[in-house]
């Protein structure tokens, strides 16, 4: 694993790490949860963006503690969204991206890439699960249910693009960190603790926008050199 990591994804990894430290240390410093669950997270990013399977099984772990998180603030979306949908697919997208390894080394997943029809079937389940987790969360009184319904549609894009590999994965995390930034902020409000998670998901957006690119470049390396396996 030496010179695994870049200079540059070793900057974004600690980078990330220091200012969620200093986020829990200035506006929190009680909920510890909140602070292994921000540092899990981004060691969970920096490896998804190299392709590692890892990644995957640290987004579980991730996962669990997030749903935790957004249950004591009644984001009732969040908690299902992650235990019961982002959970299991990263689990999932373990198996599939420890299957398709690029040219046998298990520390780089196989891009894949996916075809219109399958795009408009992602599109139609989209929009399926989102109308269904509407009326779900407005069922159990979620607060800010329409950022939250938008989580749930991002959220489920990414993971979708995550089992199948797709580069685009990334870039559906940043838009659902966005959506998460928002929710966040909103929380904070009330309750000043809560502006360590909004740096958690500002740092996660920065290492998605990372991964997007690095993926790109993957994708265009293994073209020229196709897997053998």
């Amino acid at each position: 694993m030496k010179n695994y990591f870049t200079r540059t994804e070793l900057a974004l990894w600690a980078g990330s790490s220091l200012l969620m430290i200093l986020a829990f240390v200035i506006f929190d410093r009680k909920n510890y949860l909140t602070l292994a669950a921000s540092l899990v997270g981004a060691a969970s990013l920096i490896l998804n963006a190299k392709g590692n399977p890892i990644g995957q099984a640290l987004m579980v772990v991730f996962s669990v503690m997030y749903g935790i998180i957004s249950y004591s603030f009644a984001y009732y979306g969040e908690m299902v969204t992650y235990l019961g949908m982002t959970a299991p697919m990263a689990l999932f997208s373990l198996f599939s991206w420890l299957l398709h390894p690029y040219r046998g080394r298990h520390a780089e997943v196989e891009v894949n890439t996916i075809g219109r029809a399958e795009i408009s079937v992602m599109s139609v389940l989209t929009v399926g699960v989102t109308v269904l987790f509407y009326y779900i969360l407005d069922f159990f009184g979620t607060a800010n249910i329409i950022p939250s319904t938008l989580s749930v549609t991002t959220s489920f894009l990414a993971v979708y693009l995550t089992f199948r590999r797709s580069p685009y994965f990334a870039a559906a995390y940043a838009a659902n960190d966005i959506v998460l930034i928002v929710l966040w902020v909103l929380a904070s409000v009330s309750d000043s603790r809560y502006i360590s998670v909004v740096v958690c998901f500002a740092m996660f957006l920065a290492n998605d926008i990372y991964g997007f690119v690095n993926w790109q470049r993957m994708k265009k390396r293994q073209s020229l050199t196709p897997s053998e396996s």
